[in-house]
């Protein structure tokens, strides 16, 4: 196989050839629902696993799609003929798309993968060869510099993203261009950056062959590309956050020691927001022996920043380190180099004191508040995705809660969130539950447990009646003093309403 980081690469100057190329992939169904269709579930799962034989098997015949899916994805040399049926096969070769192999074949110099945008857009996500998801290459071919396609990060990222229109956003680290592609649909003027001066080229090739404006594309590392007096309303990176011993493989490490890339990126990023803009990263970070791993996140967060920090998993050392030789393929080489880049990653973590390694999402928003909130916590359910919407509502909700105290708030009326189900828990039998638990079937898909007074609130929250009124009546049917029960109902309130089952109503 070709060293993809010596290969040429497609040219960025023929914005005309990505037009048709575009026009003519689209005429063919070369979309993800076309995929879909053409291969069948288990085929198109498969490729999201590196495994191509369903995929081969499924396009022996000599349809258009079939030639695509064989040239781009499965990067099999094709027939002349049948890819000049399809493509502007001269001018893809003369733009370096495509080049001639064999006798009479054509070969893709690019991945091109099919991708879904939010809305149902037909876009195309351009990697080296075989560093699409499920492209030939696949786990264990990848090259110190290479450009990977769509991965599980990638759409997680994309996921929590808050879509709003701004003015600007900064995708710190873009890689293959995909948040670039994204925030191309929102920000008037996108800014890409990433030290690997390929994955800008790729970025280029991405969004233009998606039919997205072009965005200011800018090499160096972290903030380093970024004027001192420029200031964006979204940043989001997918940093690389893997914590390694030194720095093999510039698209997953990070190059500095222990989490500090991760830590340096949140940050640095709290100066370079607008008012009320957005910050979003996926990280990963160390647990360390004698420190609370909470702890440890909030000092990351700048000052005049809110913070939301949901840490999705965590694995021990040996998981860690063993997650990520496989993925440079290590455990299919020599032995001894596998087990002595094993003990290096060992050594590199206990000489930190690092017993495990969580990963999780960080957004912060820039905030005026006198006081801003940070929240820190461990989320390793099943959420909704997207999540953009569910993320800026949250802080919506800290707003609110800020300029109301008790109060006001008991004055405030409330509305209980939609797909909010009340599930009560106990013996067979018993005349009373043990306690009741509230639990959401969007968003987060939280779960709480109430008491009877925080159920009873819950249930009857319609918008109509404040929260005092609605109180007052509880009070009433149990018998209860409503001074009493008016004075210690707000802090429940106050999580119902921070975690999004209750809603304040317009």
């Amino acid at each position: 196989m070709t060293n993809a980081t010596s290969s040429p690469l497609p040219s960025t100057d023929r914005l005309d050839v990505a037009a048709r190329l575009r026009d003519a992939l689209l005429g063919a169904s070369f979309t993800a629902d076309g995929l879909l269709d053409l291969l069948g579930a288990p085929a198109y799962a498969a490729l999201a696993r590196s495994e191509t034989v369903p995929a081969l098997r499924a396009t022996r015949g000599d349809t258009p799609l079939e030639t695509l899916v064989r040239l781009f994805l499965l990067q099999q040399p094709v027939p002349h003929a049948r890819v000049a049926a399809v493509l502007p096969v001269e001018e893809a070769q003369e733009a370096g798309w495509l080049t001639r192999v064999g006798g009479d074949e054509v070969a893709a110099t690019v991945d091109v993968r099919p991708y879904s945008g939010p809305s149902g857009e037909d876009w195309f996500i351009v990697s080296d060869l075989g560093c699409a998801v499920g492209g030939a290459g696949g786990i264990g071919q990848r090259d110190e510099g290479v450009v990977l396609g769509v991965g599980g990060a990638s759409t997680t990222l994309a996921g929590i993203t808050v879509r709003t229109p701004v003015a600007s956003a900064l995708d710190l680290g873009t890689g293959s261009g995909i948040q670039a592609l994204h925030a191309a649909q929102h920000a008037t003027r996108v800014t890409a950056t990433d030290l690997n001066p390929r994955a800008l080229h790729i970025t280029a090739l991405t969004l233009a062959l998606s039919g997205a404006p072009a965005a200011d594309l800018r090499q160096g590392s972290l903030f380093e590309p970024v004027r001192d007096d420029e200031r964006f309303d979204l940043i989001v990176s997918n940093p690389p956050f893997v914590i390694s011993p030194g720095a093999r493989l510039t698209y997953r490490d990070g190059g500095m020691g222990g989490d500090d890339l991760c830590r340096s990126l949140v940050q640095q990023a709290g100066e370079r927001l607008n008012e009320g803009g957005f910050a979003q990263f996926l990280a990963n970070w160390q647990h360390v022996a004698g420190e609370d791993w909470q702890d440890r996140l909030r000092s990351w967060v700048p000052r005049g920043c809110d913070a939301w920090i949901v840490q999705r998993e965590v694995q021990d050392i040996t998981q860690y380190a063993e997650l990520w030789l496989r993925d440079a393929g290590d455990h299919r080489g020599d032995p001894a180099a596998y087990q002595a880049h094993y003990d290096a990653w060992l050594d590199e973590f206990e000489a930190r004191k690092v017993k495990a390694v969580g990963f999780g999402w960080i957004t912060l928003r820039r905030t005026g508040a006198a006081e801003p909130s940070i929240t820190v916590e461990e989320w390793p359910h099943p959420v909704e995705q997207p999540l953009g919407d569910a993320i800026r509502a949250h802080f919506e909700r800290l707003d609110y809660l800020r300029g109301h105290d008790d109060a006001a708030l008991l004055d405030s009326h409330f509305k209980l969130a939609v797909e909010v189900v009340q599930e009560q828990v106990g013996m067979p039998g018993a005349e009373d539950p043990e306690h009741v638990v509230l639990r959401q079937h969007r968003g987060m898909r939280r779960a709480t447990k109430v008491d009877t007074v925080g159920a009873g609130f819950a249930g009857v929250c319609d918008g109509t009646l404040s929260a005092g009124r609605i109180l007052d009546a509880i009070a009433q049917l149990m018998g209860e003093d409503p001074v009493v029960l008016r004075d210690r109902t707000p802090a429940q309130i106050r999580l119902l309403v921070e975690q999004g089952f209750l809603e304040p109503a317009s």
